[in-house]
């Protein structure tokens, strides 16, 4: 028997306040709609983070517990463990933050060592970032390229040589204002819209998939989706005229 597809969420006591947990339950949907077996694998901080899953997922959180998040990460070292052997992950916001090297939190700009997953560094910008985000995903075309999601973030992201920048913002902040959003390098994807942004981007979940099993998935019409997705471009391409 093939063992079920094993997708783990990263501490939803610390990460999960944006509701960013429905990116697992897209994850498992769309692998179950194709046939496949799933598991969906919670661990809190304490719990000793498996390193057998196919993708790991992280969400938004306030400083705070950004801070225990990669203190118990760090201790951990199953993350680490999982990428090594090629496990994709996807992280979104604060958990975008925390897989990189480096980030600041609090009035006084304290610097925080990062994960290092990913080559991309965060300081606190200048105004917060906050609203509907468009934008163009890179080495795409037609209407899969174009992603949506809502943006909250105080933090501007700026990429390092070894990441390359997932999308082109089209209407939003981004990573730092500077035209780039998100940061992608090999398995590891980090991005900061919420939505949760795999419901909204039915292609950027098979894509986060793919990168997880290996192999290419057939496509999967679903019209209640893609009406869900007309409905959420229709607004900010509104706004963006």
């Amino acid at each position: 028997m093939v063992a079920p597809v094993e997708i783990v969420l990263v501490y939803q006591s610390l990460l999960g306040i944006y509701g960013d947990r429905g990116n697992a339950t897209v994850l498992a949907k769309r692998l179950q709609w194709r046939g496949y077996e799933t598991t969906v694998t919670v661990v809190e901080p304490g719990d000793a983070l498996p390193d057998t899953g196919q993708v790991y997922l992280l969400g938004g959180g306030e400083d705070a517990a950004q801070i225990s998040a990669v203190d118990a990460l760090r201790a951990d070292g199953g993350l680490h463990r999982a990428v090594d052997r090629g496990a994709a992950v996807f992280a979104v916001c604060a958990g975008y933050q925390i897989i990189g090297y480096s980030f600041t939190v609090g009035e006084r700009d304290e610097e925080i060592e990062g994960l290092g997953l990913l080559d991309v560094t965060t300081t606190r910008g200048p105004v917060r970032a906050v609203g509907e985000i468009l934008t163009r995903w890179h080495g795409r075309e037609g209407d899969d390229a174009l992603l949506t999601g809502f943006e909250n973030h105080g933090g501007y992201t700026t990429l390092g040589p070894s990441a390359t920048p997932l999308a082109r913002v089209e209407v939003g902040v981004g990573n730092a204002a500077d035209g780039t959003e998100g940061a992608i390098d090999g398995s590891v994807i980090g991005t900061y819209p919420h939505g949760p942004v795999l419901a909204r981007n039915p292609a950027l979940a098979d894509h986060v998939l793919q990168l997880a099993l290996g192999e290419e998935l057939a496509p999967l019409p679903r019209p209640e989706i893609d009406e869900l997705r007309r409905q959420r471009l229709a607004a900010v391409l509104k706004r963006k005229g």
